[in-house]
């Protein structure tokens, strides 16, 4: 098949065109990094190249917001769309940076799935639930930013073209391994606190970790939902592990792994009262996905690729 990925140079996007370009034609569009910033100094793209030095398949550099992009996917004309590009940080505060570039081109995706007679599977997000207790269940939503609130609004315009296209939106929660290292200082926390440890730095954790819990996915699960979807009923789904986990239960993971005895740093929670203390996905049990793995083994999976990314791009740099 024909497949094209929006931010396919980024952490989940990446990972889709590793997996899928073996047996598929795959159209990678992103706009890469570059020197644009959101409001608050972060990089406004995180795609890297990086993350595509074992990709084979095509690229294009283009912006989502663009009619150029539209024509190059147009004009490859894919069975499949798994449309991953957005702004994704959710302490941007431009709302009309933020929503215009996620809300606005979805609509135009929709239209070419359309046009083109292709699956359409796009990001949703977990952060719609915002302070919600747990378990978070689709259809009660509560975004307190920018970001959360243009994932939201992207799952309501897509219900109502169900019945003119195979449309599927995954409310990712939280999401780690292979290809996140480009993400910064959004990237898993079992990244930050593995690179911690292996620099010998004693780690550290907000006060009270071991009651802040997290719904905790491996990135391998994540690309077997966007599989799923493709067969599964137009919808929106959680792709969560569907278990809560505590920081504390990945930082203990985490030393056990690597041999470590470090004290931990308990700090003060500078973002405690915008701050969520537990997520965990409801899995929809219509969704044919399943996380098969626990967080034990998501991060003794991901650990040579933990160790690999220390002496390649921090401990030589």
């Amino acid at each position: 098949m024909k497949i094209v990925i929006t931010g396919g140079a980024g952490f989940i996007g990446s990972n889709l065109a590793l997996c899928l370009q073996e047996k598929h034609e795959i159209l990678v569009i992103d706009k890469m990094r570059g020197q644009s910033y959101l409001d608050n100094g972060n990089l406004e793209c995180l795609g890297h190249f990086k993350n595509l030095l074992n990709y084979k398949g095509r690229l294009f550099i283009g912006d989502i917001n663009d009619k150029e992009t539209f024509k190059k996917i147009s004009d490859f004309k894919p069975n499949i769309i798994f449309h991953q590009a957005a702004i994704s940080d959710t302490t941007a505060y431009n709302q009309n940076q933020v929503l215009s570039t996620n809300l606005n081109s979805f609509e135009e995706f929709i239209k070419l799935s359309i046009k083109l007679n292709a699956k359409l599977i796009y990001a949703s997000s977990a952060s719609v639930y915002g302070n919600l207790p747990s378990p978070q269940q689709v259809g009660k939503e509560n975004p307190k930013n920018p970001y959360a609130f243009s994932k939201l609004m992207m799952d309501n315009m897509a219900k109502k073209y169900y019945k003119k296209a195979h449309i599927v939106g995954l409310r990712y929660f939280n999401v780690y391994g292979n290809g996140e290292y480009f993400k910064g200082k959004t990237a898993s926390m079992i990244l930050q606190l593995g690179l911690q440890l292996l620099k010998g730095d004693n780690p550290k954790l907000f006060k009270g970790s071991d009651k802040i819990f997290r719904d905790f996915v491996y990135i391998k699960d994540v690309v077997s939902a966007n599989l799923k979807a493709l067969e599964a009923e137009c919808g929106v789904y959680n792709v969560g592990s569907g278990k809560a986990r505590s920081f504390q239960d990945v930082l203990d993971i985490l030393q056990k792994e690597l041999n470590t005895n470090l004290t931990c740093e308990y700090i003060k929670n500078p973002y405690i009262n915008a701050y969520q203390f537990h997520t965990q996905a409801q899995l929809d049990k219509s969704f044919a996905y399943e996380s098969e793995f626990s967080l034990e083994e998501g991060i003794k999976d991901y650990l040579d690729e933990i160790k690999r990314i220390y002496e390649e791009e921090l401990k030589n740099a």
